[in-house]
């Protein structure tokens, strides 16, 4: 199993960034992504996951309405586009893969309803 996450960046407070996280090495359909990050100091901490049946999504209340992610299982893809970014979203950006996305994605918890991680990309917003 292989996660790989891409699209880091700098960008000012109000900007967008989309990240992508390309799979390979399992049935990519067949299990919900996850995305989550970690700020210097803080916990991991759950931003939004989609699910693998019916295609549901679940965000954080602290994202809700200025991130989208979205899935393309023909090409093995994830990606969470992030509009209107503040400075408090500077982290690094991982996703991850689960059988069990729902709306306990923000709880601590949930990470570890995640198995597989991708190795970060780095998500920078100056004010």
């Amino acid at each position: 199993v292989q996660l790989v996450e891409s699209g880091a960046g700098l960008v000012q407070a109000g900007g967008s960034l989309r990240l992508s996280c390309a799979a390979s090495g399992f049935t990519f359909g067949y299990f919900g992504i996850g995305w989550f990050r970690q700020a210097p100091g803080k916990e991991r901490e759950g931003v939004s996951c989609i699910s693998d049946s019916d295609g549901s999504t679940y965000y954080a209340d602290s994202v809700k309405g200025r991130f989208t992610i979205s899935r393309d299982n023909a090409k093995n893809t994830m990606y969470l586009q992030m509009n209107s970014l503040k400075p408090e979203d500077t982290a690094i950006y991982y996703c991850a893969i689960t059988m069990k996305c729902g709306p306990t994605i923000a709880t601590p918890q949930s990470q570890y309803e995640y198995d597989y991680w991708g190795q970060g990309t780095q998500v920078t917003v100056s004010s």
